[in-house]
């Protein structure tokens, strides 16, 4: 009898575990068409906005829009004068996120709003204050003037023309938008088909607007223009010719506007952006200079015939005032200008890095992005969440970029006594200038929070795409630890230590480099001093810091190492889920490699792993020299990476779709932080 038993319970376990293996194909299968599902999903959006951008098509004509054949003559448009000083400030409404993008959208959709620059949209944005009105109102009436142009926001009109029904007008459709531009007689009349919410604007408002934004422009040109050693003896009339002949140019990232050594024939005033200024030394490029907002170049090429001394590069898209040598004779009477050797200024020596400018950045200009779909959708995004506090994604009014925003509790930094760090951490951010580490771009406060607008990246966490796949392969990881060496590198050299090297600081920009972020842990320290607060990530620890034996910038080489064991392995070398174990683990210092980690792996981790702070690599006589030369790296062009050349393998990581896709999702914060007045936070 037993043996039948026995019989049976074996055949049991085999059913089971059959029936296992058939429950891991269903949920290997499950995942893949759940990812198919993703991407038919994506494309079904795709093309839903395609098929709506053509829908859209016939509705961007504007209802005031001229037949394609004139028959009468066009009608006079008297000037109206505009009001010195109009009440603006007090008429501006508060949008919520999704109004703004609601908004911005149906701007960027209609044939003319669409020229406006970013800043006239933005004050657009501001500005557009809400009407509603009741089903049968009429909004227009044909034959009657127009003062007025409206943005649907919710609800349905309908558009009629000598009585015919014409269209119906839709959430995101604009009307009546040559109103704004003068006052003309309305060609057709608008219903309201339902409820309907509507934002408007005056045309007194509206062209107030302009013409302040047109005055501040040309102001600001011409102070520009007096700046120039060539024009600076011109006067005002003179500087005005030069600014109504001069055209804006757009450049994408990385594009040369100049080239050394080529035939100069413009002139150009950076208006927005960045460029690096490099001469080729010995077949290189060396950056003499980065020149920003208001600095101008090539002036010398209006004067006389002269090569380019330098090579201009943008670093960042970048927005140009620029005139011809053509266009600037036929101007300006060459006799009335001052010549002088520019090519002295292109050969200056290399200027100390310079601080940001102070930012520009308002408080009240940001809005959180919200989510676009899921459980979550509609609530402001969370990219991340720790202990004092959130990140969240923020844009800018005008849409034109994102930020990481920290949002940290003032009370709770005080009540853990981290005002000294949080502090340094927006000192140091401030001052530094490195592609291997995030940017600060204004820092923000009130009762309750201090708040820091980064530098968002949107490849996400390292520790994220960590999770998803496991363990990094090893090219993944010697890109990932190469740019953390670099990022060492620069604030080694300003005497900064970093103390909190670890996945989940570490985040990819678009193009799949690391930057990072996080500085809560950073310090300033002379060389050859030690300091001795606990600080840090357990797993990341070095045993001088548990020791309390006084630490230093080795302790960075240390978290390098366990940094490249965790980034291919999955999971740190010293592990628990009690602290106490981990450090009992780090003081024993064993290392136990798995089997598939290559010779070269085990040898750097090994060495910056050393006990003895003064013996690891990267803390000896060469410095971070011997990091870069170990020959896990030997498949590393560091110079390459400098320069941003390097294709990044991190890139297959990345997920495309919304600008939030790859991030872990959060639920909104209900709560409140306690407000805090004690002033530690002037500086903020």
């Amino acid at each position: 009898m037993p043996a039948v038993m026995e019989k049976q319970v074996a055949d049991l376990q085999l059913q089971l575990e059959k029936q296992c293996l058939i429950n891991q194909e269903l949920q290997r299968q499950n995942k893949e068409l759940e990812q198919r599902l993703q991407e038919k999903e994506k494309l079904l959006q795709s093309l839903q906005s395609q098929y709506q951008d053509l829908a859209d098509f016939p509705s961007q004509c504007s209802i005031e829009s001229e037949p394609e054949f004139r028959k009468s003559r066009a009608a006079v448009i008297a000037s109206e004068p505009i009001p010195e000083k109009l009440e603006i400030a007090a008429s501006t409404v508060k949008k919520s996120g999704s109004e703004t993008a609601l908004i911005v959208k149906a701007i960027q959709k209609n044939d003319f709003l669409s020229r406006l620059d970013e800043e006239q949209i933005a004050m657009m944005v501001d500005l557009l204050r809400a009407s509603n009105c009741k089903p049968g109102e009429e909004v227009i009436k044909e034959g009657c003037e127009g003062d007025s142009m409206y943005i649907v926001a919710a609800g349905e009109l309908i558009v009629t023309q000598a009585g015919q029904d014409l269209r119906t007008l839709n959430v995101g459709d604009v009307f009546g938008e040559l109103a704004i531009l003068y006052n003309c007689k309305r060609t057709a009349t608008v219903k309201a088909k339902t409820l309907v919410r509507l934002w408007c604007m005056e045309r007194q408002t509206y062209r107030t607007i302009i013409t302040n934004k047109s005055k501040k422009k040309r102001e600001q040109l011409m102070g520009f223009l007096k700046t120039s050693r060539t024009l600076k003896d011109l006067n005002d009339v003179q500087l005005s010719k030069i600014i109504d002949s001069m055209e804006e140019v757009k450049y994408q990232d990385k594009e040369v506007i100049v080239r050394e050594g080529a035939e100069g024939n413009a002139f150009y005033i950076i208006l927005k952006g960045e460029v690096l200024v490099t001469k080729n030394v010995n077949g290189h490029q060396k950056q003499i200079r980065r020149m920003g907002k208001g600095e101008h170049f090539g002036e010398q090429a209006l004067i006389r015939e002269v090569l380019r001394t330098a090579t201009c590069t943008t670093d960042g898209p970048v927005t140009c005032f620029s005139i011809d040598k053509e266009v600037f004779e036929e101007t300006i009477p060459v006799e009335h200008l001052e010549l002088f050797d520019d090519s002295k200024v292109m050969q200056e020596a290399e200027t100390p890095a310079k601080s940001l400018p102070s930012s520009t950045l308002r408080f009240k200009d940001l809005v959180p992005v919200l989510y676009q779909e899921g459980r979550f959708q509609g609530d402001p995004v969370t990219l991340g969440v720790g202990g004092f506090g959130r990140v969240e994604l923020m844009t800018t009014i005008n849409h034109g970029k994102y930020y990481a925003m920290k949002r940290v509790s003032k009370k709770q930094i005080v009540a853990k006594r981290q005002e000294e760090h949080m502090l340094f951490e927006k000192k140091i951010l401030r001052a530094i200038q490195c592609d291997f580490i995030v940017r600060l771009y204004a820092t923000f406060k009130d009762t309750r929070y201090i708040y820091m607008a980064m530098e968002f990246c949107s490849g996400g966490e390292i520790w994220t795409k960590l999770k998803e796949v496991g363990r990094f392969d090893e090219p993944i990881a010697v890109f990932c630890t190469a740019c953390v060496v670099e990022a060492y590198a620069y604030l080694h050299k300003k005497n900064i230590m970093y103390r909190d090297l670890k996945p989940e600081n570490l985040m990819l920009d678009q193009r799949g480099y690391i930057k990072l972020v996080d500085f809560g842990f950073a310090k300033e320290l002379m060389r050859g001093d030690k300091t001795y607060s606990f600080v840090g990530t357990p797993e990341y620890m070095a045993p001088e810091i548990i020791k309390n034996q006084g630490h230093d910038f080795a302790v960075d080489f240390w978290s390098l190492g366990i940094l490249i064991f965790e980034l291919l392995v999955g999971s740190p070398p010293f592990s628990s889920s009690e602290p106490q174990k981990i450090y009992a683990k780090i003081l024993d210092g064993e290392l136990k490699y798995p089997p598939y980690m290559g010779e070269a792996a085990k040898s750097i981790i090994s060495k910056l792993c050393r006990p003895r702070p003064g013996q690891r690599l990267g803390n000896t006589k060469n410095g971070i020299k011997d990091v870069r030369h170990h020959r896990w790296f030997s498949s590393m062009n560091w110079h390459k990476l400098r320069m941003g050349q390097l294709e990044a393998p991190t890139v297959r990581l990345i997920r495309k779709g919304p600008c939030y896709i790859n991030f872990d999702r959060f639920p909104l914060d209900h709560t409140k932080a306690d407000e805090d007045f004690s002033g530690w936070d002037r500086e903020f």
